[in-house]
C-alpha cells in the first residue's frame, strides 16, 4: 500500500489554483525529493498531507486513510517556518515531544543535539535562526514515524552543517518509512534521494527514480531540473 496517494487532488485559494488534478503515489521505504519552482504547490501538498488544509476536490490518503487522528500519529512534519515556542529550553522541548508523541526517542534527540554541539541549557529565544532550525529538525527526526514531511529542511543552515543534517535524516528515520523533502537546494540533497517528483503549476511534471534519471538522461537531477524549468 502507498504511504501517500493523491487522487485527482486539487486545492484552490479563491481564484488561485495551487494544485490541479494531481495524481501521485509514494511507496514506503523511499526518500523522495519534492521539487518545483516557487509557487508550484509543494508546500500546499505537504500541508494537505498533514491535515492542515482541506482539498477543494479529489482526495489525499496517508497509509490508506484520509488525514485525521491516525495519520497525524504516523506523520512527523517539519514546517518551512520555526514552530517551536521561543520561551522553551531544549529539555522542555524534549519533555514536550516525549509527552505528545508516543514514538519520540528522547535519547536519539539528545545524541543528535550533542553531535551538533548545541548547548542543552539554551532557550529557543537565545538561539540563532540556524540553530533553531537544527533543533526543530532533530525533534522531527527523533520520532519513529511512517512518513516524514520536511519542508525546506536545510534552507537556513550553513553549507558546512548541511551534510550533517542530511546524514541525520538518513541515519535516524525508520527504513520502512518514507521521507518527502521539499527543497530548492537540489544539488545538496540529490545524494540522499531515491526518487524525485517534479511539480509545476500544481500538476505532476515528472516522477522518476534518481538512478533512471542518471541512466536515461545522462545528467544529474539538478541539471534535469534546470533543463525542464529553464532556470
Amino acid at each position: 500500500m502507498a504511504i501517500l496517494e493523491c487522487k485527482s487532488l486539487s486545492k484552490n485559494y479563491g481564484r488561485v489554483t495551487a494544485l490541479n488534478d494531481l495524481n501521485l503515489s509514494i511507496e514506503p521505504g523511499r526518500i523522495v525529493g519534492l521539487l518545483g519552482p516557487n509557487g508550484s504547490g509543494k508546500t500546499t501538498l505537504i500541508k494537505l498531507a498533514n491535515g492542515l488544509l482541506v482539498p477543494s476536490s479529489g482526495e489525499i490518503l496517508i497509509d490508506g486513510e484520509k488525514p485525521g487522528a491516525y495519520t497525524k500519529s504516523i506523520i512527523s512534519y517539519l514546517p518551512e517556518r520555526i514552530a517551536i515556542p521561543l520561551w522553551a529550553s531544549i529539555p522542555q522541548l524534549i519533555s514536550y515531544y516525549s509527552d505528545f508523541y508516543k514514538d519520540f526517542d528522547a535519547q536519539a534527540a539528545e545524541n543528535m543535539l550533542s553531535n551538533l554541539n548545541i548547548d542543552m541549557k539554551m532557550r529557543v529565544k537565545e538561539m540563532s535562526k540556524g540553530t533553531r532550525e537544527k533543533v526543530q529538525l532533530v525533534l522531527v527526526m527523533s520520532r519513529k514515524a511512517k512518513l516524514y514531511l520536511l519542508d525546506e529542511p536545510i534552507g537556513g543552515v550553513d553549507p558546512a552543517t548541511r551534510d550533517y543534517i542530511l546524514s541525520t535524516i538518513i541515519g535516524n528515520y525508520n527504513p520502512e518509512a518514507s521521507v518527502i523533502i521539499s527543497t530548492h537546494l537540489i544539488s545538496d540533497v540529490e545524494s540522499v534521494l531515491d526518487e524525485v517528483v517534479f511539480i509545476n503549476g500544481g500538476q505532476l511534471v515528472l516522477k522518476s527514480s534518481v538512478d533512471d534519471i542518471r541512466e536515461n538522461n545522462g545528467k544529474s537531477v539538478d541539471a534535469l531540473f534546470r533543463e525542464v524549468f529553464k532556470c
